[in-house]
This record gives structure tokens, C-alpha cells and sequence, in this order.
């Protein structure tokens, strides 16, 4: 679907603090979750203390990783901060940077493809990542950086950056805080949370050199050391530049990114400090295709999908995107039982783009199109302070939190579009010269050389919790309510005048409960809300018709889930069952103007499996069943009772990986990702096949001497070269078409010095 102005490439100028964390044991640091434990103390000397360095500045530090190393035992649950996966009542799984290198995984939609609950898109008809969690949108705006969100690069971010991804499935109004949905309006379904890396104890000094499909090359480097008193201070450095063609035929994709990790521990006190910087160039990037009622073999499929290399970009589109962020974050022990955290983040971003919607005509493959431009800077600051405290009353007890978080961003967009009658086939692409006359519809777009205003969000809010322990801890209730204030401004792109504006407050509870009912295995329930900003109506339909009330803010909406679960802890194996339902208000485009019209009930159930069940054989698996259906529409042949837009019923994924006995060092892997068809309108008329994708990859460790090791990996995403739909839609109501990415050789070589 055509990009709208307001949810278009949405160039960036957004500022960022964000983590200054730090560590967690005593006085020498590991940002390697897995830590050692202090050493006995021998007769008449001081036992050695270890530091575990934390993202998060907590004393507890990361959770440790699970058998097998790919996932860890826990990950950060909002302001309850970091709990083990068996005393948490929501569904959660943290992917580890153990994981993400043995994968040679780019970006944070590549990690995520691992997650059977988890489905990549676009967000909003450009390039900009989204994804489906229990179906329902979170763009990559509302992905959160070390628990602050909005800072994290808008388009796509690089996983050089990265230790961990958190994966939080379901509602997460009370966890989340003021920014949590509040940049795009997404997060229904659950969050993302990106965890920086952090020195470890011993010195690191990494480069990897690698190539894929195409002729891309890239080349990272990865420093970090410890120094002062106790190694108390921690530093480490990540750099990357990826640079050439793609697997996808003339598509150009060139990436720079820095980032720079800080942190310092004393007794009492915890303080870390991320530093990033990321500059994004795609050249002749395939786009997206609408399809319409034409190009559906009624009422079975939409047309069938061209060769998974093949590109009907135009050669003179582009998007680039630039992000600058910094983090800073704190922790400090009052007493033995109560800590206070402050944490700050600003994001400087910004977008140029010149994209060609593309629209299927029929299904031969005919397409139309026209230019759009857009550009766009944004400023964000994000902050959040609280303490937590423990205690007992009688035989109960007590982990409380208090909590506040503030939000602000201004956005400044302008857009134009032109060169109508551009046509094109996706089976045969064909060039087209560039348009470069403005006709009548460059009014109300903004000025492209120096956008305005045109957005700004003001989120506050306040928030307290309890978990309170009984019979040994062995049931765990949590009870808590966050007090929220979303402030949205709209102004219109010409003159800056205020167009639209609201002021709302909501308050959102929370209820868990987890029950151990062996030391194996727990229980969990919870009820919990959404609170996300309303959505904005689009100024153009999908044909290019102004829409009459386009820009209009809507006010915030609330959406109310329901889940309950059973969890294994095996020791070398694990995994969780859960059940839930979620529902949310839906809107529509109705005589021309935008507005709310009935709900998506999305009910399903769960399945993960992770660990090494037997030595030398790690597992991670899961599967996703969903019931996504609208519900509660008055308006004329509505309908309800339909699946969802690009919500499948059917989610899996399997996947191993063997260490090769015989052969010291030697593992290979696999993976399959197999999706259930969906639907490309809401009558349910235009289906899009269900796909399966397999992937597979080899690693090798061998020792080069002088202290230095190598590791070889090489993987082929999409080995049977299959061509399909990958995802339909990623923002409300929209159904655009993303082709998948054809078989790619990827091969890569790291030596430790």
C-alpha cells in the first residue's frame, strides 16, 4: 500500500540517553551472563569478589543462559526488572548474542525469526521494520533499548550492538510505562526489549570478516576491557560497515554503525552508559505490493509470487536513515533491602526517501505507481526513576515497586507524491525515468528541504506493584496500576497551525499469580491491559484520494488480556504452554473519512521448547496457534466473524543444532519456519498461501595459536530458493505484499585475539 504522510518512511532526528548500567556481585565484572562465583576464602585472607556487569545497572546483572546457551533463564519484565522465567507470571523468552553470532544474524527482525509467536512485516509501506507478536503490530518505534523506548534506530538496527533481544508476549500498559506504544501506537501484543553489551571480565578483542550472497562484504570489530580498582570500570566498543549488492537482483544495502558501552561499579553503586551511532542506506530497495479484488483468482489467492531474487524497485529509489542515541542509567543501594534507579535516554534521527508504491492491477503482474518523497527528523528523551524495596509481614513476603517514567518526541515530516501512470510488472520489471514534475498535489505536504512540525507526544506516568510471597514463595501474587497521560499535538505540514489535539489519563492494573507446584514446574495467570496512542488518519486512501478527517490523532485506546500458562524447568530442558486472549478497538476508513468501527479479538495458545536435551543436541523450538477475528463492526456489510489482515492461524518453527561427534569444533545447524496462509482484505476474499522456509548453517573452532582462535560460519538462508509472500500488512487495515528474500550464502570468519 502507498506510504501515507504520516506514517511514511518518517525520517528521523531523535536524541537519546539511555543505559547507564552496570553490574552486579561484588567488585569484578563479567558481561558474560555467566559469571564465576566467588572463590572460597583460604585461612586468614579475603575471598575473591566477582563482578557481573549488567546492561541494566542491577545488582543481580543479566540472567544466565539456559542449557544449550541460546536463550536465557530470564529476562527484564518492565519495572519489575530482571526475574528468573519460572517466578514470572507473563510468557517471555530472551535470545542470546550466543545465538545471534552463531546465526550471523544482521538485524533484530533476523533474531526474531527464531520465535514461533513472533512474525516479521514492514510497518508502514516503506522499509521500516515491524512485527506481529500474538498477532497484533509493534513497530520498530516502540522497541524498547535497556527498558526505554523510542531510541532505538526507527528503520532497522544492527545486532553488533546487541547481548540480548527480550521477547514479552502479551498487553504490557503497566510494565511498560509512559513510551511503551507510545511512539506508533503498537505493543498490543507484547514488546521487544534490546539489551547493549557490556565489557566482560577478561580482555576481548574480536574481528570478523564476512561476505554473502551478491557480493556484500562486511567487517566488525568488537573491543572491550576492564580497568581500576577491582576492574570496577568496563569499556567496549562495536563497529561494523556491511556494504554492496544483495541476494535481490540491483538492490544496494550500505550500513555503518558504532557503538560504545560504559560501565563502573562500587559497593553501592551501579552506573553504566551506552553511546550509539547508525547510518542506513538502501539504493533500489524492493518494494512492497497492494494488491486489489483483480489480482486474486477468486476467491482462492492473490497472484502467485515472482522469483524471490527478482526486483521491480525503480533504480532511482532510495531510503536512508541516520540515528544518533545515548543512554545513560543508574542504581544505587540505600540499604540491604532498598535500591532507587534513574535511568535517561535522547534519540537524534533522520529520513530522506524517495520510494514508488507499487499496486498489482491484475494477475499478470501489471502493476502502478507513482513517486513519493518524504522526509522526516525526530527528537525523543525518554526518562524514568523508581525504587524497590523488600520485606516481611509475618509469614508474607513483600518485593515492591514505585515508579516514574516520562516521554516526549517531536517529529518533523514533509511529503510529496507525483508522476502518476507509472507502470510496471513484477514478473518482468521494467524500468521507468525518474518523474520529476510537481502537478497539483504538492500542497499540505510540508516543505521537503525543511520539514515542520507536525507531531509531538507528551506521555507521563506513575506506577506501584507488589509481589508478594506465600508458603515459601512457592505462590507468588503481584498486584499493581500504572496512572498514565498521553498528550498528542498534531500540526498541519504547510503552516505549522494545531490541527488536532488530546489530553487523556487512564489507569491500568496488573494481576499474576505464579504457583510452584514442584520445584520443575510452575503455574502462572495474569490479567493485564494495553494503553498505546490512538491511531492517526491516513491523508491518502490506497488509490491516492485525500481523506477527508487525514491527520486526525484519535485518543489513546485500552485493550485487555488474558493468559494463563504452565512452565517446565528441566534443568538441560525447558518450556512453557500458555493461553490468552487480547482484544482491541479497530478503525476504518468509512465515506471517505477515518474512524473507529468494531475490534480484533486475537485468542490462541503457545507453545516454546528450548535446551540440550541431550549433550551436543540444543533445541529451540515453538508453535503458535491463533483465532485473529473481527468482532463488533455496525457498518454496513461488515466483517465480522473474519480473520484479521495478516494474521495467521498457523505459526512454527524447529530448530537444532548438533555439535558432530568425532569432529572437535565442528556443529551444524537447521531451522524451519513454516506459516499458515492469510487473508490480504478483511472480507477474506484474497488469501496468500502458507509458506515453509528452511534454513541451514555449519560452524567451525579451530585454535591458530599465540592465544588466538578462529571460528568459521557459514549459513544458507532459504536453501530450497522457495518464492512466496512472506508477511501481508504490518500497520492497522493496510495489506501490502512483501515478497520474500531468495536463497542467501552467507559465510563469515572470526578470529579472538
Amino acid at each position: 500500500m502507498p506510504s501515507f504522510p504520516h506514517s511514511a518512511p518518517r525520517p528521523l532526528a531523535v536524541a537519546a540517553f539511555l543505559t547507564l548500567q552496570a553490574l552486579a556481585a561484588s567488585a569484578q565484572t563479567a558481561a558474560d551472563p555467566a559469571a564465576t562465583a566467588p572463590a572460597p576464602a583460604a585461612s586468614g585472607t579475603l575471598s575473591t569478589v566477582t563482578v557481573e556487569a549488567s546492561a541494566d545497572a542491577s545488582a543481580e546483572g543479566l540472567a544466565k543462559p539456559f542449557a544449550g546457551g541460546q536463550v536465557a533463564r530470564g529476562s527484564r519484565i518492565g519495572v519489575l526488572g530482571n526475574l528468573d522465567m519460572m517466578d514470572t507470571p507473563f510468557n517471555t523468552t530472551s535470545y542470546t548474542q550466543e545465538l545471534i553470532a552463531n546465526q550471523q544474524a544482521q538485524s533484530i527482525g533476523d533474531v526474531l525469526l527464531n520465535d514461533a509467536s513472533v512474525r516479521s512485516a514492514r510497518g508502514f509501506g516503506n522499509f521500516q521494520q515491524a512485527y506481529f507478536i500474538r498477532g497484533f503490530q509493534v513497530f520498530s518505534d516502540d522497541v524498547a533499548y535497556n527498558g526505554l523506548y523510542g531510541l532505538v534506530p526507527r528503520q532497522y538496527m544492527a545486532t553488533e550492538f546487541v547481548e540480548r533481544v527480550d521477547v514479552f508476549r502479551g498487553a504490557n500498559a503497566f510494565l511498560s510505562g509512559a513510551s511503551g506504544g507510545a511512539v506508533s501506537g503498537s505493543g498490543i501484543g507484547g514488546l521487544i526489549n534490546v539489551v547493549p553489551k557490556r565489557a566482560p571480565n577478561e580482555p576481548l578483542t574480536e574481528v570478523t570478516v564476512g561476505a554473502q550472497s551478491g557480493g556484500q562484504a562486511s567487517v566488525a570489530v568488537d573491543l572491550a576491557r576492564r580497568f581500576g580498582p577491582d576492574q570496577s570500570t568496563g569499556i567496549r566498543l562495536n563497529a561494523v560497515r556491511r556494504d554492496g549488492d544483495t541476494a535481490i537482483d540491483g538492490e544496494k544495502h550500505t550500513l555503518s554503525a558504532l557503538a560504545l558501552g560504559l560501565d563502573w561499579r562500587s559497593r553501592d553503586v551501579r552506573l553504566s552508559a551506552d553511546f550509539g551511532y547508525q547510518n542506513d542506506q538502501q539504493k533500489s530497495p524492493r518494494p512492497s505490493v497492494t494488491p486489489t479484488a483483480n489480482t486474486s483468482l477468486l476467491p482462492t489467492e492473490v497472484a502467485r509470487a515472482p522469483k524471490a531474487d527478482t526486483n521491480f524497485a525503480q533504480p532511482w529509489t532510495y531510503s536512508n536513515s541516520r540515528d544518533t542515541f545515548a543512554t545513560a542509567r543508574g542504581e544505587v543501594d540505600f540499604t540491604d533491602s532498598i535500591t532507587g534507579w534513574a535511568a535517561l535516554g535522547m534519540r537524534r534521527s533522520t529520513e530522506d526517501n524517495v520510494l514508488s508504491p507499487t499496486t498489482l492491477t491484475n494477475l499478470w503482474g501489471d502493476t502502478s505507481g507513482y513517486r513519493f518523497d518524504n522526509a522526516r527528523k525526530d527528537r525523543i528523551t525518554t526518562g524514568e526513576v523508581g525504587v524497590r524495596g523488600k520485606f516481611t509481614t509475618g509469614p508474607v513476603t513483600h518485593a515492591v515497586t514505585l515508579s516514574a517514567s516520562q516521554y516526549e518526541s517531536k517529529s518533523r515530516n514533509a511529503y510529496d507524491f507525483f508522476g502518476f501512470g507509472l507502470t510496471n510488472n513484477i514478473y518482468v520489471p521494467r524500468p521507468s525515468l525518474e518523474p520529476t514534475h510537481f502537478p497539483a498535489y504538492t500542497s499540505g505536504g510540508g516543505l521537503l528541504s525543511d520539514p515542520q512540525v507536525t507531531e509531538r507526544v507528551k506521555n507521563a506516568s506513575v506506577a506501584v506493584a507488589d509481589t508478594m510471597g506465600f508458603a515459601g514463595d512457592r505462590v507468588l501474587v503481584t498486584v499493581g496500576a500504572r496512572r498514565q497521560k498521553i498528550e498528542t499535538f498534531g500540526y498541519g505540514y504547510d503552516d505549522g497551525a494545531l490541527t488536532s489535539s488530546y489530553s487523556k489519563s487512564k489507569t491500568t492494573p496488573v494481576a499474576g499469580i505464579v504457583f510452584k507446584a514442584t520445584p520443575n514446574v510452575s503455574v502462572y495467570a495474569n490479567y493485564i491491559e494495553g494503553l498505546v496512542k490512538g491511531d492517526t488518519a491516513p491523508n491518502v486512501t490506497a488509490a491516492g484520494a485525500r481523506v477527508l478527517n487525514g491527520g486526525q490523532v484519535f485518543a489513546p485506546y485500552v485493550s485487555k488480556q488474558k493468559e494463563i500458562g504452565v512452565k517446565y524447568d528441566g534443568g538441560s530442558f525447558g518450556g512453557a504452554v500458555a493461553f490468552f486472549d487480547i482484544k482491541k478497538p479497530t478503525y476504518a476508513l468509512v465515506s471517505s473519512s477515518y474512524r473507529q468501527d468494531g475490534e480484533q479479538r486475537n485468542r490462541g495458545l503457545e507453545f516454546t521448547a528450548f535446551g540440550e536435551p541431550v549433550k551436543g543436541l540444543r533445541l529451540l523450538a515453538g508453535l503458535t496457534l491463533l483465532d485473529p477475528e473481527q468482532r463488533g463492526s455496525v457498518l454496513p456489510g461488515n466483517t465480522n466473524g473474519n480473520d484479521v489482515i495478516g494474521v495467521p492461524r498457523r505459526m512454527l518453527n524447529l530448530g537444532a543444532e548438533w555439535d558432530v561427534p568425532g569432529v572437535s569444533g565442528l556443529s551444524l545447524n537447521a531451522r524451519i519456519i513454516n506459516t499458515g496462509k492469510q487473508y490480504a482484505d478483511a472480507a477474506n476474499s484474497l488469501t496468500v498461501p502458507s509458506w515453509t522456509r528452511l534454513d541451514v548453517g555449519a560452524r567451525y573452532l579451530m585454535d591458530i595459536g599465540n592465544n588466538r582462535t578462529l571460528t568459521l560460519r557459514a549459513r544458507i538462508d532459504n536453501l530450497t530458493n522457495r518464492s512466496y509472500w512472506e508477511s501481508v500488512g504490518g500497520y492497522p487495515g493496510a495489506n501490502y505484499l512483501v515478497l520474500a528474500r531468495p536463497r542467501t550464502f552467507a559465510l563469515s570468519g572470526t578470529v579472538n585475539f
